[in-house]
């Protein structure tokens, strides 16, 4: 749960006015830990702004993966996959955070295949 950076304020005055942090923590209804972190925030900041959620690819980096597409337009799932040594379902889903759309069946092209021998 988010808090307003108001109420974060009013919490950290009624600390700075020489009261503890655990009478703070019952009085407002909010976790020690919490106050902690925002006292935290407060000093390197000197804001009391939420930071930013920082996160990171595991497996696949949305860069090379943009990359690769652009250089192996016809690559199907599996091809992709095999390259980037992961699963069908994370590149499908790399794709859809990367609002990257592809119709490729592979189904379709073994018929097409079949019917020209």
């Amino acid at each position: 749960m988010a808090y307003d950076k108001k109420f974060r304020a009013r919490v950290m005055e009624f600390i700075a006015e020489g009261n503890s942090k655990t009478k703070a923590s019952k009085l407002f209804k909010v976790a020690r830990t919490t106050i902690n972190e925002w006292e935290e925030i407060l000093e390197e900041t000197g804001s009391l702004e939420k930071r930013k959620l920082e996160r990171s690819f595991k497996k696949i980096d949305p860069v090379k993966l943009q990359a690769y597409v652009k250089e192996h337009p016809d690559a199907f799932l599996r091809e992709i996959a095999e390259a980037f040594d992961c699963n069908e379902s994370a590149i499908r889903k790399a794709f859809r955070r990367l609002k990257i759309t592809r119709k490729k069946n592979e189904t379709i092209r073994r018929a097409r295949r079949s019917k020209k021998s």
